[in-house]
């Protein structure tokens, strides 16, 4: 299985829906720039379990040399970019498989 690069390329707050929604004020903690290794297609220490359900099909898709998930509109056949489900605090990941 080949290894794959997930790096943070995206943090945002909507500071609105959190002022309308949510009773205390979370923060992920994650920043742009910071990077995991996934080997196996394993969850990489310290990774958010959350952030990682959701990117763990295209992790392992990737792991197994599969790659092109949305066409052509990725520059990087063998890349994606998936973000977390939360809705106040989404976090944007490229993943990227490291040959």
């Amino acid at each position: 299985m080949k290894r794959v690069k997930i790096k943070v390329v995206h943090k945002a707050y909507f500071n609105a829906l959190y002022e309308k929604y949510e009773n205390e004020k979370g923060d992920c903690m994650v920043n742009d720039g910071d990077e995991w290794i996934s080997q196996e297609a394993l969850m990489p220490q310290g990774f958010c379990q959350s952030a990682w359900q959701n990117i763990q099909p295209y992790v392992f898709a990737l792991s197994s040399g599969g790659g092109g998930f949305f066409g052509d509109w990725m520059k990087n056949p063998k890349s994606a970019v998936i973000s977390c489900n939360d809705g106040i605090r989404p976090v944007s990941f490229l993943l990227e498989t490291i040959e």
